[in-house]
């Protein structure tokens, strides 16, 4: 489990085949600081698992499904990526509840620049604008952030907006992304359960109908 607040902003040194995935190795000298084989890292808001590590580095296998659906299938050797070890039960929760289990992929489709702030907006997949709220909680390549803007109900294409505040776009990797970019998108754990629990969920008269 992780909080969505970057520790540091690492780089993928080296990609290699292994059987119908990757294995993927990242530099990220405070992410291995402490880190033992078998341990959670989030690679831009993707739970890997360490399996082998140097003083700097850590290399994670990364099967079919996981590139399938997030952004890692178009790493190389150079890309940056924001990284995040496991939360540990005695420090704050600075973010929210992530999962590291990323949902489906978003593009950036605007980037709109200010001063200090910056606005993105992002495209949203239809089965997951249900899942995102103005003033909720969203994950975008493993960074916690609050919804500022979201499209209405009735638009063809959803998106929703962030805005990132100097601390962010310094330290994670959203302070490079541009139209057109893929990212990372997880939605709040809460609202993935609640979505469950209404489609089980039945009318009173649904259930009067069914008894006769």
């Amino acid at each position: 489990m992780f909080t969505g607040i970057i520790e540091e902003r690492g780089e993928i040194v080296a990609v290699e085949p292994a059987g119908d995935g990757l294995r993927v190795t990242v530099r990220g000298p405070r992410a291995v600081s402490d880190a033992a084989q078998g341990d959670s890292i989030a690679v831009s808001g993707v739970c890997l698992t360490v399996v082998d590590q140097g003083d700097d580095w850590f290399a994670a296998d990364v099967m079919h499904q996981t590139l399938a659906v997030t952004s890692l299938g178009e790493i190389g050797p150079g890309t940056p990526v924001n990284l995040e070890r496991a939360l540990a039960a005695h420090t704050r929760l600075g973010g929210h509840i992530v999962q590291g289990h990323v949902d489906g992929t978003g593009t950036v489709l605007e980037v709109f620049p200010g001063e200090q702030w910056q606005v993105v907006r992002v495209s949203l997949p239809a089965d997951l604008a249900p899942l995102v709220v103005d003033k909720g909680s969203i994950t975008v390549d493993g960074v916690s952030l609050t919804v500022s803007a979201v499209s209405p109900a009735t638009e063809p294409e959803q998106w929703f907006e962030v805005s990132l505040i100097p601390e962010t776009l310094e330290v994670t990797t959203l302070g490079l992304r541009r139209a057109g970019d893929l990212v990372n998108l997880e939605t709040d754990i809460l609202a993935r359960h609640v979505q469950r629990l209404l489609a089980f969920s039945t009318t009173p008269n649904d259930s009067e109908g069914g008894s006769r």
